[in-house]
C-alpha cells in the first residue's frame, strides 16, 4: 500500500469536504430525487473521495 503524499491526502479532504458541503445544501427532497437520504452524505462524500 502507498502512503499518500501531502498534496493527495489534501486534495482528497478537499474532495470529501466540498462534496459534504454540496450535498449538505441539499433539501430532503433533492437528496430524495437522486437516491440518497441525509445520513448517507459522509458515506458518499468517502467515496467521492477515495477515503
Amino acid at each position: 500500500m502507498k502512503i499518500p503524499s501531502f498534496y493527495e491526502a489534501f486534495t482528497r479532504w478537499r474532495t470529501y469536504r466540498s462534496t459534504i458541503s454540496e450535498l449538505g445544501r441539499l433539501s430532503d427532497h433533492e437528496l430524495h430525487d437522486i437516491g440518497l437520504m441525509r445520513s448517507e452524505i459522509p458515506s458518499v462524500a468517502r467515496r467521492a473521495s477515495h477515503w
